[in-house]
C-alpha cells in the first residue's frame, strides 16, 4: 500500500455566512493554515461581507433563529449540552445579543480575538482577504466600504485563479 498524501500547501476559503458563528471558524482555519505554513485566503461572498464591511464589522451577532445547534451553548448557562434551544427563543428581543454577549465573553477567556482584529492578524501574516465582486455589486459596496486590509475585489474567475495549483483545497464555510 503506497502513501499517496500530499501535502496542503494553499487554503481558499468561501466564506458566505455573516452571523458572528458564520465567520469565526473561517478566521480560525485561515490562521490555523498560516501558522503552519500554509498560504492562506478568504473569499467572502453575499453576507459573508458583513464581516469585511466598515459599518458591520464591530458588530456581528450570533445568528438564533433557526440554529439548531445553539444546544452547544447551553453548557454557558450551566445547562446540559442535551437541552435543546427552542428556536421560537431566538426571535424574542434580544436573546441574539445576549448569545452574542455569551459568545464574546468566552472567546475573550480563551484569548480568541475579535473579527478586525484576526483578519488583522491574518492578513499580517501574509493571508489574503478578497471580496466577491458580483456580491459588491448586489449589495451596493464600494471597496473603500470594507475595511483596509481587503487586498482585492474578484470575481468568481478570478478567486479560481488565486486558488489554482497542486496542493491548494477550497473550503466553503
Amino acid at each position: 500500500m503506497t502513501d499517496d498524501k500530499q501535502p496542503v500547501k494553499k487554503m481558499s476559503i468561501i466564506v458566505s455566512r455573516g452571523s458572528l458563528d458564520g465567520i469565526y471558524p473561517a478566521l480560525i482555519m485561515a490562521n490555523g493554515a498560516r501558522m503552519e505554513g500554509i498560504e492562506a485566503s478568504l473569499f467572502f461572498t453575499f453576507f459573508g461581507l458583513n464581516a469585511l464591511a466598515n459599518k458591520t464589522l464591530d458588530s456581528l451577532k450570533v445568528s438564533t433563529v433557526g440554529n439548531s445547534a445553539l444546544n452547544m451553548a447551553m453548557p454557558m448557562l450551566g445547562l446540559p449540552m442535551t437541552i435543546p434551544f427552542p428556536t421560537v427563543m431566538g426571535a424574542i428581543p434580544g436573546v441574539s445579543a445576549f448569545a452574542t454577549h455569551l459568545m464574546n465573553k468566552e472567546m475573550e477567556k480563551l484569548d480568541i480575538p475579535p473579527v478586525r482584529e484576526f483578519l488583522e492578524l491574518i492578513s499580517d501574516s501574509g493571508g489574503k482577504i478578497y471580496a466577491c465582486k458580483l456580491a459588491m455589486d448586489m449589495f451596493k459596496l464600494k471597496k473603500e466600504d470594507l475595511m483596509d486590509r481587503v487586498d482585492g475585489v474578484l470575481t468568481v474567475g478570478d478567486f479560481y485563479n488565486e486558488s489554482a495549483g497542486a496542493g491548494t483545497h477550497i473550503l466553503f464555510t
